[in-house]
């Protein structure tokens, strides 16, 4: 989870660990010698946790002293003090019926700490913390899949310092006893689903530290007495439901860090008092319903900010210069406002180019200024700038709807025009489309000029139609005579037969470092065997270690024709795009005739087919298999970089060899998609249309114009179906292979996959995973998706970037809005719109009608999590920029075809 753009996680560590060792009254001295447990009350009440929970024994056994040789107990002067489950596992009998059960932890009268942290503990928090365990100090209860309301005992805890219950499915009231905890420094309750409103109680929280609500459903007003929590560093309120102003008493927080209050309905101005944050490095307050002009002073003091997001809100006025001057800024987002104005023409801070700015669909206009020299990454685009654009800015900009000359894909030219002429400035129409119609002063040689164009077009207009019709013929005639028939043809595996590289000019000085060929050898170990990681198809790879200890894998490529093909498309691939979801290309070395070599940035969780069920050496248990939650962020990265193929590159690129192997994890087990050396551009039309329709041409993804049978984007989408089944039910080699009994494989498989019953899905679920309630909707949601992406017929498959949000927010998939109309509403409303998106998952499915409680059942609150290319933020809220309205029927036409 992320907080405006700091990683919370990292701060928790540090601080949970100190508070650990650092308690009042029971200090835990590191180093301190363990002694035995004395008290036998003490040690009887560990043995009965052993059993009620279901501790394995390996990690607590019977015999030996728990303070000597439990994991996680901590002890002082023979009482237990810290009582530490994350991490630990439960026994085959007790992960059947997990329960909430801790009722021995009173007999530890002593007991300070009690963690239990991504350790599953199904039900609701027991009343027994607060009523008997006066001496606790540390509940850390994060990940623990708790349902219920939150104890009003909890307030009874007065020594508490750091009370942790986030991501678990609380709900209710956050109770205003809580405001008795005086000793409180860390208090996390984001990504549950509590509603209420913040207690003003909460103000005598005076040594609170840290403070996240987030990603609730907390309503109402930020309390003003928030302003007097003078030690508070860390504030999070986004994604709740927030309606009120901000009040100015945040401006007396001086210790304040990280400000969070984004994807609110917060409104008004920003209040001025808020100069007084000296010490903020992070300000987000994007997505509220703020107004009005941001003052220069208001920020000329905050020298310390490093991220501003003020995206999707109504300022106005022009981005205070302030913002430009700032030493340590790193994230500058301003997007989707009524800012207005010229950019300044003054270079700040030369020497920070490390910067992101976005200043997206807002009013700038005039020319690029050196102002933007600052920044390595920019967005201008839907703004009105003029004049060329500078070379230096093509790599690193965005431009566009904009007037610029020297651009693409800008706006009209009458769009500008009149733009301008509302400021009472002048536009020169650098050859932009206009249609703009000739004033009654025009000279007769403008007007048969423009005439001249008028007949132009309607001549090659009539030229068209005529092509066209001759087209129609010779299709015909082709078809008459044993031409190509529509069929369902299944896909077969990757290929690399697609369209030959002709010509390929390859801008070498966009890709990584050239390398020479000695330092690969060394790096390699003299490419020998025990460096060896396996036989590619296109080319070995190699583990090595360049200079300065940085690990990589070497791919080498032979001289063998195929193979030279794939580096040439992999090198031409890697200098057209960039993507944080692509394997890194770190350099290459092309020095030898006959060998070839791309190195690659090493991934420590090697791919998702090594990783899904990865082999430990611990003891009895010999496999450890992924988490829902992991297997679901890879599913929605993976879909994250097909998407960006799909339909962020143009000319569409296809992949090819989506599988298990390609799907490469770092140490967070973030996605990196590898396996690039067959990615191709797609042939053919991207969406089949009436004019394909009418003809009968074959829409089968698998075979296209040139006979090649993997270069269309269906392709893709059909092997990631397999990649999510492999995700659900924990079979290894789906994706790796069609071979018969693949598909036969997948044939039984796919009726336990049914929109109207959740539990056949349990008939197929991977064995290995430990699933709640909750959890088995997001899996039932990821299989119906799979089983959308696995259609036969190509063109019923749905678009990566559908896919992707549907993985984004599967209970939107499972939980009907409106089954009264199927088919494709071309209404504005969002509800039409989320039925055209989701509810094609039903139709592609081909299952039997509903029953009528399944047909009546209406769509509930929905719970999302989201992990992006940097650890992007947690759950957000049903917001446009989820579900955007629809532009126009063919952006969904293939979702509701026949």
């Amino acid at each position: 989870m992320k907080m405006g753009g700091f990683r919370v996680e990292n701060f928790m560590i540090v601080v949970v660990v100190v508070m650990l060792l650092r308690f009042k009254g029971t200090t835990l001295v590191v180093g301190q010698t363990q002694q035995r447990v004395t008290v036998p009350s003490e040690r009887f009440a560990l043995i009965q946790l052993r059993s009620s929970l279901g501790i394995r024994a390996k990690d607590w056994p019977i015999k030996p002293d728990p303070c000597l040789f439990w994991k996680g107990i901590q002890c002082v002067n023979g009482s237990v003090v810290g009582v530490n489950v994350s991490g630990l596992r439960r026994t085959k009998f007790g992960k059947r019926n997990p329960q909430f059960a801790v009722d021995s932890l009173v007999n530890l009268t002593h007991l300070a700490s009690f963690n239990a942290s991504n350790f599953p503990l199904p039900g609701q928090i027991p009343d027994l913390f607060g009523r008997s365990m006066g001496n606790l100090q540390v509940l850390d209860l994060h990940s623990c899949n708790i349902t219920g309301t939150i104890p009003f005992s909890l307030g009874n805890l007065t020594r508490l310092r750091v009370l942790v219950i986030s991501q678990n499915d609380l709900t209710g009231i956050v109770p205003a006893n809580l405001g008795q905890l005086v000793n409180l420094s860390i208090l996390d309750l984001s990504e549950n689903s509590l509603t209420g409103s913040i207690p003003d109680s909460f103000a005598s929280l005076k040594n609170l530290s840290y403070f996240d609500l987030s990603s609730n459903y907390i309503s109402g007003s930020i309390p003003r007495g928030i302003g007097i929590l003078s030690n508070l560093r860390n504030l999070n309120f986004s994604n709740n439901m927030l309606m009120s102003d901000i009040p100015p008493q945040l401006g007396d927080l001086r210790s304040l860090v990280d400000l969070d209050l984004s994807f609110n309905s917060l409104v008004n101005t920003l209040p001025p008092d808020l100069k007084g944050l000296r010490s903020l490095r992070t300000m987000s307050i994007g997505h509220n319903r703020l107004f009005g002009t941001l003052p220069d002073d208001l920020f000329h003091g905050l020298t310390e900010l490093e991220v501003v997001v003020l995206s999707h809100n109504n300022f106005s006025g022009a981005v205070p210069d302030a913002f430009w001057g700032m030493p340590k800024l790193q994230l500058l987002d301003v997007s989707g406002n009524n800012f207005t104005g010229v950019l300044p023409n003054t270079t700040f801070n030369a020497n920070a180019t490390s910067a992101t700015l976005n200043i997206s669909d807002n009013k700038y206009y005039g020319g690029l200024s050196t102002v933007l020299q600052r920044f390595n990454s920019i967005d201008l685009s839907a703004n009105y700038f003029e004049g060329k654009v500078p070379d230096l800015l093509r790599s690193t900009a965005s431009f566009d709807e904009n007037c610029l000359q020297n651009a693409t894909h800008q706006r009209p030219g009458d769009d500008c025009a009149s733009f301008y002429a509302s400021k009472g400035m002048t536009f020169d129409n650098f050859g932009l489309p206009t249609n703009i119609m000739p004033t009654a002063g025009q000279s007769p040689a403008k007007k048969s000029h423009k005439r001249t164009i008028i007949l132009a077009a309607v001549l090659g207009g009539v030229g068209v139609v005529i092509l066209v019709i001759l087209l129609l013929l010779l299709i015909l005639c082709v078809r008459r005579n044993g031409g190509p028939r529509p069929s369902d043809v299944r896909p077969t595996s990757p290929t690399v037969d697609g369209p030959p590289l002709q010509g390929v000019s390859i801008n070498l000085s966009s890709l990584g470092d050239p390398l020479p060929y000695e330092q690969i050898r060394q790096a390699a170990g003299d490419f020998g065997d025990a460096s060896l990681i396996k036989k590619g198809h296109s080319g070995d790879l190699y583990r090595g270690i360049l200079e300065g200890g940085i690990p990589v894998v070497i791919k080498k490529i032979h001289s063998d024709s195929l193979k030279r093909k794939s580096y040439l498309t992999e090198l031409d691939f890697f200098s057209k795009v960039s993507h944080p979801r692509l394997v890194p290309l770190l350099g290459y070395c092309l020095e030898k005739e006959n060998e070839k070599y791309l190195v690659y940035k090493h991934m420590p969780n090697s791919d998702l087919s090594s990783s899904l069920h990865r082999t430990i050496n611990t003891g009895d248990d010999s496999l450890r298999s992924l988490d829902w939650i992991t297997r679901s962020k890879i599913a929605i990265e993976t879909a994250e970089s097909l998407s960006y193929l799909h339909h962020e590159c143009a000319p569409p690129f296809v992949h090819r060899d989506v599988q298990a192997s390609s799907i490469l994890l770092d140490d967070r087990f973030e996605v990196r998609l590898g396996s690039l050396s067959e990615v191709c551009v797609q042939e053919g039309d991207t969406q089949p249309g009436v004019l394909t329709r009418i003809m009968r041409l074959p829409l089968n993804s698998e075979q296209g114009p040139s006979g090649s049978q993997t270069s269309n984007c269906a392709y893709d989408v059909y092997c990631f179906g397999k990649v999510l089944l492999e995700l659900v039910t924990g079979k290894l080699g789906i994706s790796a292979s069609n071979d018969a009994s693949v598909r036969e494989w997948i044939d039984q498989k796919l009726p336990y996959i049914n929109i109207y019953d959740k539990e056949l899905v349990t008939k197929i679920v991977d064995d290995s995973l430990l699933y709640d309630e909750d959890l088995l909707e997001e899996i039932w949601a990821m299989a119906i998706v799979a089983r959308s992406c696995l259609n036969p017929r190509p063109s019923r498959r749905p678009l990566m970037r559908y896919v992707l949000r549907a993985l984004e927010n599967p209970l939107r998939v499972v939980r009907e809005e409106n089954t009264a109309s199927g088919r494709l509403r071309t209404t504005s409303s969002r509800g039409s719109w989320n039925a055209s998106v989701f509810g094609s998952w039903r139709q592609s499915l081909d299952v039997g009608p509903a029953s009528a409680s399944s047909a009546a059942r209406m769509e509930g609150t929905s719970r999302q999590i989201i992990h992006g290319a940097d650890g992007l933020s947690s759950r957000r809220r049903q917001s446009r920029e989820i579900f955007p309205e629809p532009i126009n029927e063919l952006d969904v036409e293939r979702q509701e075809e026949n």
